[in-house]
């Protein structure tokens, strides 16, 4: 089951970054009817799990129990959704180890140089953030929380899925009418996503003393889901750094031998995509490895992709779309994306035809525009 609401991080206020993923948090430690000791009683005694969790576009409430116990799962859903108080104890308890969380990852330098890549590629946009600032936890409190629940947690502003074996559609919603009916409609404020700012060239090098290697990320603002550009852009994202047989892992790593992982990552946000390369590579070769990775992407917007390995990318990224959607969580998920990104009500079923159907000419313009280096976002954090 997802509940699924479209209060993501980029609903966060500007000066308090961080604030959606505490809302999604706090859900589950005290709502009007049960403290937080009474819904893990509860969850233990269904033999089922509940979680929250926030990303850039959505929150989405999860929960998986047996098909007999989904009734009481399903109040369990309305009421963490409908009725968290956000309890003082718990509240300040969540604070102390988000500042401890904050600083662990920021000790780590793949997240330093994300998180930093992030700012600069989508500048002065709620995309630019993938977390809080310790100053912004510290301006965390019930009424920032109860504010952001009031505004976004509305039946009108969420979508709710179940996969599994389920009775007859008629009983199934009159179980779901049974806990969610009395849910009132709220007016959500219209989100109007800003423009991202212009691919420019930007090298940022952060000194972290005492690293044995620099942890490097590059690249640019690519296509949406809903962009024509999308399947290209994946396939020859894939034929560039998407496994053991792509260009930058059979070059920087394989003959070189100047990284352990070297890969692309194309991630569809609802408002804006980006594509990067991503790396760890030893201090001494920072500069042929970087100089490698740029060539490669160049490449790609000026030279035809080969028929084989194109043939090999096409199996590839259907391969892992179809064992993807074998669980049933992963099914979910994908139906989930289908609602968030807004996408077309047939896209699973066209996604392995339209990976099949991108052709040289395709993969090579979409390069021209996310892979041709010049005015790409380099971050080196080492």
């Amino acid at each position: 089951t997802r509940l699924i609401f479209l209060a993501g991080n980029k609903r966060d206020p500007k000066d308090i970054p961080g604030l959606a993923a505490s809302v999604a948090s706090m859900l589950m430690q005290g709502t009007s009817k049960l403290t937080y000791k009474q819904i893990a009683e509860d969850l233990d005694s269904l033999g089922g799990t509940l979680t929250a969790a926030t990303g850039a576009d959505a929150r989405t409430v999860e929960a998986s129990v047996l098909a007999e116990n989904a009734d009481k799962m399903l109040a369990l859903v309305s009421d963490i959704s409908r009725n968290p108080i956000f309890p003082s104890n718990e509240l300040n308890l969540y604070k102390q180890n988000r500042k401890q969380t904050l600083m662990v990852q920021r000790s780590q330098p793949a997240y330093m140089a994300n998180e930093e890549y992030r700012k600069v590629l989508f500048g002065d946009t709620p995309y630019a953030h993938i977390g809080p600032t310790a100053e912004s936890i510290d301006k965390i409190d019930q009424k920032a929380l109860e504010v952001f629940r009031d505004t976004y947690l509305a039946p009108n502003n969420a979508y709710f899925i179940m996969v599994g074996k389920l009775p007859a559609r008629a009983e199934v919603l009159k179980t779901i009418t049974r806990q969610f009916g009395g849910w009132e409609k709220k007016k959500v404020p219209a989100y109007v996503a800003p423009k991202p700012p212009e691919p420019k060239r930007e090298l940022v090098l952060i000194d972290r003393p005492g690293s044995v290697q620099a942890d490097m990320r590059l690249g640019k603002i690519a296509a949406t889901y809903n962009d024509p550009d999308y399947f290209p852009e994946t396939v020859g994202a894939i034929i560039e750094g998407g496994g053991p047989n792509s260009r930058l892992f059979l070059d920087i790593r394989e003959k070189r031998g100047f990284a352990y992982d070297v890969h692309t990552e194309v991630s569809g946000l609802a408002d804006a995509g980006n594509f990067s390369a991503v790396t760890q590579v030893r201090n001494e070769v920072v500069a042929d490895a970087l100089q490698g990775i740029l060539d490669h992407l160049d490449r790609m917007a000026k030279d035809p992709v080969e028929r084989q390995e194109l043939s090999d990318a096409k199996s590839y990224a259907n391969g892992v779309f179809l064992l993807g959607m074998e669980p049933q969580r992963g099914l979910a998920d994908k139906l989930v994306q289908i609602k968030v990104m807004n996408l077309p009500k047939n896209y699973l079923e066209t996604y392995t035809t339209k990976i099949n159907s991108v052709e040289p000419d395709q993969i090579e313009s979409a390069a021209k525009k996310y892979m041709a280096t010049g005015n790409d976002t380099i971050v080196v954090v080492g």
